[in-house]
């Protein structure tokens, strides 16, 4: 199962801290879902992100898509809740 990850954010910093956060969550996951698979992209350029957030100066997460987060820096706690919210839509669709 492939969950699409974009990290928002023109400091590559708070990217890192962030992708640090996604590996850590996919990590707590990977018993219960063995095939899953991220696909992490980080975006940088402002014009990207005003896509998905008018917030340039915190990390953006967007998660198949949606944006879960743009103001903070996330607990992995919160990033493994919305990777699992983000599984059980995926699943919820190919029944």
């Amino acid at each position: 199962m492939k969950i699409s990850v974009k990290i928002l954010g023109t400091k590559s910093r708070q990217r890192y801290a962030v992708r640090r956060l996604v590996l850590m969550a996919q990590t707590v996951l990977r018993p219960k879902y063995p095939d899953l698979e991220l696909d992490i992209v980080e975006i940088k350029e402002p014009a990207e992100i005003a896509k998905y957030t008018p917030v340039m100066i915190a990390p953006g997460l967007v998660i198949n898509e949606k944006l879960v987060y743009d103001i903070w820096i996330p607990s992995k706690e919160q990033v493994v809740e919305w990777l699992q919210e983000a599984i059980e839509e995926v699943e919820a669709v190919s029944r």
